[in-house]
């Protein structure tokens, strides 16, 4: 491993090209940029996903269902079967048992080669077969008499690949990189160490070379499990400095945000008081700490950067409104951003109710806005004249250019990704003056993970519910008992309550999951015909929807029959039973978020979870938590154990936290010190950082220049 000084005295891995490598021309250069592959360190960088053991052969009898192995045997028999398709079964015999191999795509020259007495090599996974056990489409070479094949002597790792991108290609390509890597004495060979030795030391950290050449070599004696786990020393030393980057990078972006300047929002405080005199409730002592949080941050000359965290029903919103108020007082405009169209009209129509007898202009905006409409509203943005402007992502579309922007409110920020929500910043930003931003989120996160990975936000949380709120009786049943659930609507609206019935057929077609709530409230129809039934989803008319939803809200729609667009936003007092169809295709925070749309009264309120059998382990977990619990932040840390964080908090659509060895509920252990080392780096050696985030992260320009 060569010093940061000596490193910095010649060329390093990070700025040698992939295209020195044999066997990478420009076509294969353009496959390995689409995996973030340019540079030798970026190859040496894309981690294996897992290990497969062929450093020993196994004999037949000693395999078992689910296992992947090597085994050398001759053929017996080779012959193709025609059954609802054509396929080549080959049949291998060692002495200790017999193995079928099944291939469904065979050339006539492949088939010819397994003649009757040739001896193979074979690695596959095992499966149960009809009359012995298989391997379907193994790997195999052929071994000819008196060669002898040698097996490998480490693991075989395997990659995460993209089309046209084989494992054999990237296992020859990281070959050579560790052959670049091994010769020390040579030009262009090092692998900056970025992080300080006596860190290393303190955390007993392995150095940085030794680790990559293991992760990608492993010996034969390591534990499967403990590479499986991702738990080798090696394998956490990488995890450490990935966490690193990650948190690097936030506090970054925080920090390019402290440098601008903002609006200071101070006023009478007039507004707001009026607004708590027309509210028939008054807020909790939480939703009172967190107003003044965002209050104060409001009056400061540089910008807020806040996350608000609450359970479903915490009352967010109203806090939300507190801080539109002092911003609109102050006579800045305020932007408020929901994920979808229905929880922005749904915004819409709750910030238009609370403002309207306050006299402020509330409008909304969304990518369905068309023709005269559009260009007015765009035009009385321009000119500052709506206060409070509400919409989707089209917020952030070129052509609406806000007057000036103090103050922007996103809702469920973690469907958002973090460039998303610097865009809107940016829009709003003149004469490098930057609006406040408050992001709030139902998804409840454990604080030490929201300390790593919102970095660049403050948190506040609203740990209370309002008085009055009766929790949600859960119950699961089999969609086989669909009557008596049926009979359980029936009665509800026998009492004058009202009820929610959720589709849940997750297809990647919005028209078949739209079908399948149509078709869903024909039969309901039919088998409630005394009651009313509605219907709503993504595909109707914005017009369409707002009717429905306010007919449900007065109470002359006795059951919604609605897909997950109702998942937020929808808050109907009356409405006291939630049916979830196909409750086991859907995470635990959709269903916490569904179910949050009953209990929002005095009245007793169930959810039924119908399923459909038989369950999965993890089905039946989730399902089983929702039964015990309704505690939001209890669910959220279940859910990133069942799940991972990844999908909790919406990484996998915006692309940030896509970590490669690191996992955050795993590695809860490292992230102190994670926060720590960040805190070193960027006290003594800030120039190590941004080759630390560009090497897991890729381009660092973003975090330097947004």
């Amino acid at each position: 491993m060569v010093s940061v000084h000596a490193a910095h005295s010649r060329p390093t891995l990070d700025r040698l090209s992939v295209t020195v490598l044999t066997g990478v021309g420009p076509r294969v250069a353009q496959r390995l940029a689409k995996l973030g592959i340019g540079t030798i360190q970026d190859l040496l960088f894309h981690l294996p996903t897992r290990y497969q053991d062929r450093t020993r052969t196994v004999p037949i009898n000693s395999l078992h269902p689910g296992s992947q192995a090597v085994v050398e045997a001759d053929v017996e028999l080779a012959e193709i079967t025609y059954t609802r398709r054509r396929m080549l079964l080959v049949r291998l015999s060692d002495g200790t048992g017999r193995l079928t191999l099944r291939f469904f795509h065979f050339s006539a020259a492949q088939q010819a080669s397994f003649e009757h007495g040739a001896r193979l090599r074979c690695f596959g996974e095992v499966r149960t077969g009809t009359s012995t056990l298989e391997m379907v489409h193994p790997e195999y070479q052929r071994i000819h008499p008196g060669n002898l094949l040698k097996v490998e002597d480490h693991l075989t790792p395997v990659y995460p690949t993209t089309e046209g991108v084989h494992q054999r290609t990237l296992r020859s390509l990281t070959e050579q990189a560790l052959r670049y890597l091994q010769e020390q004495g040579a030009e262009n060979r090092s692998l900056c160490e970025w992080l300080p030795d006596e860190i290393l030391r303190k955390h007993g950290l392995p150095d940085l070379s030794s680790a990559v050449i293991f992760v990608h070599r492993p010996p034969p004696g390591v534990s499967m499990q403990v590479l499986e786990n991702r738990l080798h020393p090696s394998q956490q030393r990488l995890a450490f400095e990935e966490l690193l980057a990650h948190h690097l990078s936030l506090r970054i972006l925080r920090h390019k945000a402290r440098v601008h300047a903002a609006p200071v929002l101070r006023g009478t405080g007039m507004l707001a008081e009026r607004f708590r005199k027309l509210l028939p409730f008054a807020l909790t002592q939480a939703q009172e700490k967190v107003a003044v949080e965002i209050a104060t941050d409001l009056g400061r000359n540089h910008p807020m950067m806040r996350l608000v965290q609450g359970d479903v029903g915490s009352g967010k919103t109203v806090v939300a409104a507190l801080a539109a108020l002092q911003a609109i007082e102050a006579g800045w405009q305020v932007a408020v951003m929901a994920p979808t169209e229905l929880l922005a009209e749904q915004h819409f129509r709750g910030f238009q109710a609370w403002f309207s007898p306050l006299s402020v202009r509330t409008v909304w905006i969304t990518g369905k806005t068309k023709g005269n409409i559009r260009t007015e509203l765009l035009e009385d943005i321009a000119q500052g004249n709506p206060l409070l402007i509400v919409g989707t992502h089209a917020l952030f579309q070129d052509d609406v250019r806000f007057a000036h922007l103090g103050l922007i409110i996103i809702d469920e920020q973690h469907r958002f990704g973090v460039h998303q929500r610097l865009a809107l910043r940016d829009k709003g930003a003149q004469h490098d003056v930057c609006p406040h931003q408050l992001t709030m989120t139902a998804t409840p996160i454990p604080r030490t993970l929201a300390m790593t990975f919102y970095a660049d936000l403050d948190l506040s949380v609203i740990d209370e519910l309002p008085p009055g709120r009766t929790p949600v009786t859960t119950v699961a049943i089999c969609d086989q008992r669909r009557a008596e659930v049926i009979q359980r609507v029936r009665d509800a609206c026998a009492r004058k309550r009202q009820a929610y019935w959720v589709c849940t057929l997750i297809e990647e077609s919005e028209a078949l999951q739209c079908q399948a709530a149509e078709d869903t409230a024909s039969q309901l129809g039919e088998a409630l015909s005394n009651l009313h039934v509605g219907l709503i989803h993504g595909r109707m008319k914005a017009q369409e929807k707002e009717k429905v939803m306010a007919e449900f809200s007065r109470g002359a729609v006795d059951l919604l029959v609605a897909t997950t667009v109702i998942e937020v936003g929808v808050d109907v007092p009356n409405a006291s039973l939630m049916i979830i169809e196909n409750a086991e295709r859907l995470g635990l925070a959709q269903l916490h978020q569904l179910r949050g749309r009953v209990g929002r009264g005095t009245l007793q309120s169930n959810c039924v979870l119908m399923y459909r059998s038989p369950l999965s382990r993890i089905a039946r977990a989730r399902l089983g938590i929702l039964r015990e619990t309704t505690d939001g932040f209890a669910i959220a840390r279940k859910d990133l154990e069942l799940r991972g964080p990844g999908e909790v908090l919406g990484t996998r659509q915006t692309g940030m936290l896509n970590l490669r060895i690191a996992d955050l509920m795993r590695d809860q252990k490292m992230l102190g010190a994670v926060s720590h080392t960040a805190e070193r780096l960027l006290s003594e050696y800030p120039d190590r950082i941004a080759p630390l985030i560009r090497r897991w992260l890729g381009d660092a320009e973003r975090y330097g220049n947004v």
